[in-house]
């Protein structure tokens, strides 16, 4: 599939719905952009800028024959499928640890409880450090090139995990599992709002994020059958968990090479005038698209839109939020096991466990994104989330029965994974500009992410097998986290009034275009999602 070649590197437009024209321009196009790579380089840089200036110069109305539900149609089917795979091996390799440790690996290795916890805690802190610096080359090497790299070097990580010898080795390779693996999940939720409006990301981030509840219920499958090619090759069978998935997720990262497209004014799928579309919408969103005062977003890229991210209020409360979510998200995805075999289960009882709670929350998680998108909010749905969370560690708290402390961390589990992509669509939706866009959520995302690092601690070996510190700690972050949603929604409220009063007075005609574009979510045209 050529989809680095711009499907028209003119400005004709193809009549709507001629598929053999359409056909035909872009085979000659993909013809004409076999080339060097210095032009195509070109190529690439001069059909982004002309479809940058088509849809800056254009109206909604210029656009109305345009049939949106089909374009966006069109999108789902050639992105979400494959994002969701590569997030799905993502998580299925970070958390297979859980299933590794059940299977007999802190044994083998003669690693004690806290050595565990550090394994799993020092993959949080490479991941956080690099999640920022990816997601500015991002844009710059382009997702095509940057994610399949990056997706080969933590899979020769992962199946080389297989055949460490004791505590230095599983600690070297978490850490470099977390450098290698910081760049997917704050990569892939930037590159779906550079396709996507903001009203229509949470449902395909639901989507994208559905695969890491399906990674849980996947792994457990999977170690469940792994586990039995114990001394197959000399090996144990934990080993044999690290290296498969290992293997598989390098061969899925070279295939990805070839199916993943870039970015709307390259798209070969879409129609030179699709393309322009997809990109007016993006450019003119969180604004009313009938004020004649509207502006469009800042694409280039400037270290003044980086400093901002950093400086961002909402960044640094949404990080609270995020912690509230994260923490138990994190707990679950690695003690999931542990603390339904330490129930009284065996270990093959225990994997098996696990699939009915991550079916159903990844069910959820895209039911309750297409319910919050279509009723253009996000707080409600994430802050009722929060409060089941909340109810399912209580149950955890105040049980010792097997079936209570089950169903407390069924419970929380099918909110988790709704919230998730809730909070993460919530931020980008507040953030205007391409670049502090993809700074900011990486930072969210990043910063957010040292919560695995505190979560990797909670659930120490001595407190099995009730683990009652542990619930507890998740229950705090998960309070925290809603009076910081809380705050979140008043502020919002507050400056989304004043910008309505400020607008009514004309404030806006003090600025030129460019210094409102440059603004970003600071210009008062913009309002605040809820």
């Amino acid at each position: 599939m050529a989809h680095h070649s711009p499907a028209s590197s003119t400005g004709e437009k193809l009549p709507t719905g001629d598929a053999e024209l359409e056909k035909a321009s872009i085979e000659q196009e993909e013809g004409r952009n076999r080339h060097t790579g210095r032009q195509q380089h070109s190529s690439r840089k001069d059909v982004i800028n002309e479809i940058d200036h088509l849809a800056t110069a254009a109206t909604r109305a210029s656009f109305a024959h345009l049939d949106e539900k089909k374009i966006l149609r069109k999108m789902d089917l050639r992105l979400i499928p494959m994002l969701a795979l590569l997030y799905l091996l993502s998580f299925l390799d970070r958390g297979n640890i859980g299933n590794a440790k059940i299977e007999g690996l802190t044994e083998d290795l003669k690693i004690s409880g806290p050595q565990y916890n550090w394994c799993l805690t020092i993959f949080f802190f490479s991941y956080a450090a690099f999640e920022v610096p990816s997601n500015l080359l991002l844009k710059k090497l382009r997702p095509s090139i940057w994610l399949p790299t990056i997706m080969v070097a933590w899979g020769i990580v992962m199946t080389l995990m297989g055949i460490v010898q004791g505590y230095k080795g599983l600690l070297a390779a978490r850490f470099f599992l977390g450098v290698t693996e910081a760049g997917l999940f704050p990569g892939v939720a930037y590159y779906i709002t550079m396709w996507y409006c903001r009203e229509e990301a949470q449902l395909r981030q639901a989507l994208f994020f559905s695969a890491a509840s399906i990674a849980g219920a996947f792994s457990g499958l999977l170690a469940f059958g792994i586990a039995h090619m114990d001394g197959v090759g000399g090996l144990e069978g934990w080993r044999w968990i690290f290296i498969l998935e290992g293997i598989l997720t390098v061969l899925v990262a070279v295939a990805a090479f070839f199916v993943l497209f870039d970015f709307p004014e390259t798209a070969s799928f879409l129609t030179t005038e699709e393309r322009a579309f997809v990109v007016y919408r993006l450019k003119y969103q969180g604004q009313d698209e009938n004020d004649p005062n509207k502006v469009a977003q800042a694409e280039e890229f400037s270290w003044k839109y980086v400093k901002d991210a950093f400086l961002d209020w909402q960044i640094w409360l949404s990080i609270w939020v995020y912690w509230g979510i994260v923490c138990p998200l994190y707990g679950i995805a690695l003690f999931l096991p542990t603390i339904i075999r330490g129930l009284g289960y065996t270990s093959s009882t225990a994997q098996l466990l696990t699939v009915p709670i991550y079916i159903t929350a990844a069910i959820l998680a895209v039911f309750f994104a297409w319910m919050s998108d279509r009723a253009g909010k996000r707080s409600p749905f994430i802050l009722g989330c929060m409060c089941v969370m909340a109810i399912g560690f209580i149950m955890c708290i105040s049980s010792s029965k097997p079936g209570v402390v089950y169903a407390g961390v069924f419970i929380a589990a099918c909110a988790l994974y709704p919230a998730f992509p809730g909070n993460i669509t919530w931020l980008s939706n507040n953030l205007a500009g391409s670049y502090k866009r993809s700074a900011g959520m990486a930072i969210q995302i990043g910063v957010g992410n040292l919560a695995g690092a505190m979560a990797s601690n909670f659930y120490r070996s001595k407190d099995a097998p009730h683990y009652v510190l542990g619930h507890a700690l998740e229950l705090g972050f998960i309070c925290v986290g809603i009076l910081a949603l809380i705050m979140l929604v008043l502020n919002y409220k507050r400056i989304n009034a004043k910008r309505e009063r400020q607008t009514s007075e004309g404030a806006h005609s003090g600025y030129t275009p460019e210094e409102m574009s440059a603004l970003g979510d600071r210009a008062v045209t913009f309002r605040y999602i809820l």
